[in-house]
């Protein structure tokens, strides 16, 4: 038991030797995420995997090669209201594979955010008025286009709460570029 302990500990202190001497605080690390990752059905703390895009070099000496696989975390997931509010992800790195061995990195934030709901809300809201007041003229005159803004607005708003969501997507193969910390 004691021997395990010991192995362990080794293997974690090289670990971080290995870190300290080979990637320092401000490398740029961009990678290709290998699936897509969207603010409505992403969680905080969930992993995810990439590669590197590009070689890793250091001091002129290549330390990871393009292709080699990466991990990150999600850190922050929020998803779209209907109304307002686009979804937000927030991605960190968490370790690259360096010589068969994860080695642990802290990196930059990654953010990305979904469109902004104002430009489709209005189009839809005031659409509907638009129709409404329209179709209101027709059949009634002035009180008849007063009733029909009304109900087309609520209407507009209505397809607007039904189609609005605007998530945060990141798709798979999308190159990002985190910088270490530390």
């Amino acid at each position: 038991m004691l021997g395990r302990l010991l192995k362990i500990t080794l293997l974690l202190l090289s670990a971080t030797l290995v870190t300290a001497q080979t990637i320092p605080a401000g490398t740029h690390l961009t990678v290709r995420l290998n699936s897509t990752i969207n603010s409505g059905k992403a969680e905080a703390g969930q992993s995810f995997g990439a590669t590197l895009a590009r070689a890793l070099v250091v001091n002129g000496k290549t330390i990871a090669k393009s292709g080699t696989p990466v991990r990150g975390k999600v850190t922050y997931a929020k998803s779209s209201g209907r109304l307002h509010a686009p979804g937000q992800l927030t991605l960190r790195l968490t370790s690259v594979e360096i010589n068969g061995h994860q080695i642990p990195v802290a990196t930059s934030a990654h953010h990305a955010q979904g469109k902004s709901h104002t430009k489709g809300n209005v189009e839809k809201i005031g659409g509907g008025a638009a129709v409404g007041t329209l179709i209101g003229a027709l059949a009634g005159g002035g009180k008849g286009a007063a009733i029909g803004a009304g109900a087309g607005a609520a209407a507009g708003t209505g397809v607007a709460a039904a189609t609005g969501k605007e998530e945060a997507v990141i798709p798979a193969e999308t190159a990002l570029t985190f910088t270490t910390t530390r």
